[in-house]
């Protein structure tokens, strides 16, 4: 394969990695979980039920677990919703639309979930101990990211600091790695790298605000991201082309 993800092929003595993924049931964390797999690593994912109006990639999560044959799959309920303050847990916030390029790039927009991949890695973190798991591995990346601080690389090295002081493996010289394998590459690498995988990308879903058959609206920043990404890579986006006609 053709691409800048780095590789854990296998851990101490050649035994293999055993890492929880954090699974949205989005391109790019389903590329993560792919990615773990065809490294080696003995993977659970994790996807987390947090109140998401996008509650369609929870079962989009499901399939890809399927498919990329990972048994272990949990599903957290957490209640995110209770907090609001995001289009993506209050119906009460519009999820814009129609954002030119620019303006997507430029600060912080109000899909943004306050401190969820915080709460996301927490309960990985908890998993990872649990399981005896020697990786966390996540979908973000810091090129096309819409914004999100949390999506950061200096986001990522943080919370592997508190890992290290704040767990059991850590204080006994442990501490559970955070891999972020996606997060200098942009949209279309990350497109190109799920091919090179054989990830079938037509499972995946990214748009905030999907109608009742789960189908892609084309106009969230999601969307618009995800099929830039697509077309960079001179490919067309499976979900859009089964959307056609």
């Amino acid at each position: 394969m053709n691409h800048d993800a780095p590789t854990h092929d296998a851990g101490a003595g050649g035994h293999p990695y055993r890492t929880v993924v954090l699974l949205s049931g989005g391109l790019d964390s389903a590329t993560v979980a792919a990615w773990a797999v065809h490294q080696g690593h003995r993977v659970t994912a994790l996807s987390v039920d947090y109140g998401q109006r996008h509650a369609v990639e929870l079962t989009a999560a499901k399939r890809i677990a399927a498919v990329l044959g990972i048994s272990d799959h949990l599903v957290i309920r957490v209640d995110l919703a209770a907090c609001g303050g995001s289009a993506l847990v209050d119906p009460a916030i519009a999820v814009p639309k129609d954002r030119p390029a620019p303006e997507i790039a430029a600060g912080i927009p109000v899909t943004y979930v306050p401190a969820r991949n915080t709460v996301f890695l927490a309960l990985a973190l908890a998993v990872a101990e649990t399981r005896g798991a020697t990786a966390i591995a996540l979908g973000i990346n810091a090129i096309d990211y819409s914004g999100y601080p949390d999506c950061r690389p200096e986001f990522v090295a943080a919370f592997a600091r508190l890992a290290a002081l704040a767990t059991k493996a850590g204080v006994e010289g442990r501490p559970v790695e955070i891999l972020a394998p996606l997060v200098r590459m942009s949209k279309a690498e990350i497109v190109r790298l799920g091919l090179d995988l054989g990830l079938d990308q037509s499972l995946t879903t990214s748009c905030y605000d999907p109608d009742e058959a789960g189908r892609p609206c084309r106009r969230c920043d999601a969307c618009r991201l995800r099929e830039a990404g697509f077309t960079a890579a001179g490919l067309i986006d499976p979900l859009v082309a089964g959307c056609a006609g």
